[in-house]
């Protein structure tokens, strides 16, 4: 069997990298042609400003169940956003692997941080 090394995770990261860049890239996309199908000939309304400044689980995933073009857009970018991460969770293992603890454990520091900015971050606030 063959043993792992640091040039199989690297290019594991690598192919992570540019896989998820491009299912964000085409699921963003889609949405975005999706909205234009449905949306296209709208005419633009800038007497009003509809913030949704907060992400809410629930309305996006009902959203997202009845194929709104503005939900594909989100999840796309919700797809890029989670390709790092993922990136620093597989790096992770991949120390824990190769029993090179401190950086595993640095690796770890780096995603609890990424993790607490995610759910308890304010942003513009």
């Amino acid at each position: 069997m063959k043993s792992f090394q640091d040039k199989d995770l690297q290019s594991f990261i690598g192919n992570l990298l540019r896989l998820g860049v491009m299912i964000a890239m085409a699921i963003v996309v889609a949405g975005l042609l999706l909205y234009l199908f449905q949306h296209g000939r709208d005419i633009a309304d800038y007497s009003t400003f509809d913030e949704h400044g907060i992400f809410r689980p629930a309305v996006f995933w009902q959203a997202l169940r009845h194929g709104d073009s503005k939900a594909i857009m989100e999840l796309g970018v919700i797809a890029l956003i989670a390709t790092p991460i993922a990136r620093v969770l597989f790096t992770m293992i991949g120390f824990w692997l190769e029993k090179d603890r401190r950086y595993t454990l640095i690796a770890l520091v780096v995603l609890c941080i990424i993790a607490y900015s995610l759910f308890f971050g304010v942003a513009g606030h």
